[in-house]
Order: structure tokens, then sequence, then C-alpha cells
């Protein structure tokens, strides 16, 4: 989060700002590492299945 703000802060509004999905997923998976949890990755079909679910929600 700290390095996005720095890599893109200038270009922000002043205004609240949602970080990309990627990025709040890495740092969640970074965080649970260092407290030694270990959790599946999705496989591509169930990704594509979660995709195309949201596109009707």
């Amino acid at each position: 989060s700290a390095r996005y703000l720095l890599e893109h802060g200038r270009s922000l509004e002043p205004r609240v700002h949602r970080f990309p999905a990627e990025l709040d997923e890495q740092v969640a998976r970074l965080k649970l590492e260092a407290l030694g949890v270990r959790i599946d990755a999705l496989t591509e079909a169930q990704q594509a299945f979660l995709r195309g679910w949201e596109a009707f929600a």
C-alpha cells in the first residue's frame, strides 16, 4: 500500500481511493504467510466462474 502511494500518489486526486484488488490480496497473503498460515489459490476455472458471476451481481 505504501509503495503504491509512493509510485502513484502524485497522480491521485485528494479523496478516498480503493487500492487495486491484486495489491490488497498480496498484502493479505504476505500477512498470513508471516503468521504461518497457508491458503490455497483459486484455479483459473474458479477465477473465471467468479468473474462471470460478478457480472450479474
